[in-house]
């Protein structure tokens, strides 16, 4: 595959992402629809929290996240559970649209380097990402149908 083709999809699917989310009023972010486990502001905290311990974390190179947001955000999380307040919207809105620029950066020339043993059974790096893309995009159709629900009251 090749590295531009790779980079462009990770560009392309979070703006996808960021302009769904722009959507959604702010009164509707920390909502749980009926039917739902988790609100849009844990959908958009778990896509960051992930990528970074994914794409960064199983290929060795720096987490750049606080800690706690596993706590909030990691996989089995959901907000009834928060016993703290999560990071802001904001912050995680910025911090997804910086994401893909280091993905960009760290990763340029190195798509085939090898990575850490992980439950996709990915070898490189270049497969992390294709993981990463299904991962994202899982969210961001449960985000749609979200704003579906929200949005109509």
């Amino acid at each position: 595959m090749r590295e531009t083709f790779m980079f462009d999809a990770v560009d392309k699917y979070r703006n996808r992402l960021l302009q769904l989310v722009d959507k959604c009023p702010a009164e509707q972010r920390n909502v749980v629809p009926t039917g739902f486990n988790n609100s849009i502001l844990w959908q958009i905290g778990h896509i960051l929290t992930i990528t970074e311990g994914l794409v960064f974390g199983f290929s060795g190179e720096a987490v750049q996240i606080p800690a706690e947001y596993r706590a909030f955000f990691g996989s089995g999380t959901k907000p009834a559970d928060w016993t703290e307040e999560p990071p802001t919207w904001e912050a995680i809105i910025e911090q997804l649209k910086q994401q893909p620029i280091r993905i960009r950066e760290v990763f340029a020339g190195k798509l085939q380097a090898p990575v850490k043993e992980n439950f996709a059974k990915a070898d490189h790096v270049e497969e992390i990402l294709l993981t990463n893309l299904l991962h994202e995009n899982n969210h961001t159709g449960m985000i749609q149908a979200m704003l579906k629900v929200l949005v109509k009251g």
